[in-house]
C-alpha cells in the first residue's frame, strides 16, 4: 500500500468543487419513505436555488433491516437512469446481499443482520414459520435462498454489481465506512471502505480530503474535523440524513419520517 505523503485538510477549509452542489446521503436501509422524502427535499432546494450543477451521492446500504429494500432499490436505479448525476456507492450490506445470493450461509451478514426483511421486501420468507432462522435444516436454507434467488430481477443483481467504492469531488472522499489511516487514499482496501471502524474513528489527524461516510449510526451527524458521519440509524430512528457541501458552505439536511 502507498503510503501518505500530502499534507492533510481541516473540514472547515475544505471547499466542494467549483459550481457543482454535492448531496451526500446516509444509509438507508429499506427506508423507501425516507429516501423519496429526501428526493423531494433535494430536489425543491435545486429547484429554488437554480446551482450550475449537482450530484446526489449515496454511501451505501440501500438493503436489509427496513420494510422496502426492494423498493428502494427500484428507486434507485430509476433515479440513475432519469439523470446520471445520482450517484451510488456500495455498503457492506449491498455486498452481504450479493453474497447470499451466490451462496448461502445461515451465519453470514445478511441472515443475521436484516436480510430477513429484505427478502420478505420480495414476496420471499426466509423465517417461514416464525421464530429465529438459525438452527433450521440446510434444506431450508436452500429452498429459501433459491426462492429469493428467483424473486431478486436481474436489474437489481447488475446494479449492486456495478456500485463503486468510493468517489471523489472537491476536497471530499466519498465511502461507506471509511478509510485507514496513513494510507493514500487511491490504496484503500475494498474491505476497508466498507467496513473499518475504530482505527478510523479514533485518528484525530487530519486525512487528505474530508472523509464523508456511513456504516456507524449516531444519534445525529457527527462532523469532525477530519471526517463526517451521517449514518443516523435511518430505519429505526425515522431520521435519514445528507451533508450538503456548495463551495465552502457545508450544512446537514435531515428528513424525518415514522420511528421503527
Amino acid at each position: 500500500m502507498q503510503a501518505l505523503t500530502a499534507p492533510g485538510i481541516h473540514f472547515l477549509d475544505a471547499r466542494g468543487p467549483e459550481g457543482i452542489r454535492l448531496y451526500a446521503v446516509g444509509d438507508v436501509h429499506g427506508r423507501l419513505d425516507l429516501l423519496a422524502a429526501m428526493y423531494h427535499r433535494i430536489a425543491a432546494e435545486i429547484r429554488q436555488a437554480r446551482p450550475a450543477d449537482w450530484r446526489v451521492i449515496h454511501l451505501g446500504d440501500y438493503v436489509d433491516r427496513g420494510p422496502d429494500s426492494k423498493g428502494v432499490l427500484d428507486f434507485l436505479i430509476e433515479a440513475q437512469k432519469r439523470d446520471p448525476r445520482h450517484l451510488m456507492l456500495a455498503g457492506n450490506h449491498d455486498i452481504g446481499f450479493l453474497d447470499f445470493l451466490d451462496t448461502p450461509d445461515a451465519d453470514g451478514l445478511f441472515m443475521r443482520y436484516g436480510g430477513i426483511q429484505t427478502a420478505q421486501s420480495y414476496g420471499v420468507a426466509l423465517n417461514e414459520g416464525g421464530g429465529a432462522w438459525f438452527g433450521r435444516s440446510e434444506a431450508a436454507l436452500r429452498q429459501g435462498h433459491a426462492a429469493l434467488v428467483e424473486a431478486v430481477p436481474k436489474s437489481h443483481v447488475d446494479f449492486l454489481q456495478s456500485l463503486p467504492f468510493s468517489l471523489t469531488f472537491g476536497d471530499f472522499f466519498f465511502c461507506h465506512a471509511g478509510i485507514r489511516p496513513g494510507i493514500a487514499l487511491e490504496s484503500q482496501t475494498t474491505q476497508d471502505l466498507i467496513w473499518i471502524r475504530d482505527v478510523f474513528h479514533n485518528h484525530a489527524g487530519l486525512h487528505p480530503k474530508i472523509v464523508v461516510h456511513g456504516h456507524t449510526p449516531v444519534p445525529e451527524a457527527e462532523v469532525m474535523v477530519n471526517r463526517v458521519n451521517i449514518d443516523t440509524l435511518a430505519y429505526q430512528t425515522g431520521n435519514l440524513t445528507a451533508l450538503v457541501v456548495d463551495g465552502a458552505d457545508k450544512r446537514i439536511l435531515v428528513v424525518s419520517g415514522e420511528r421503527a
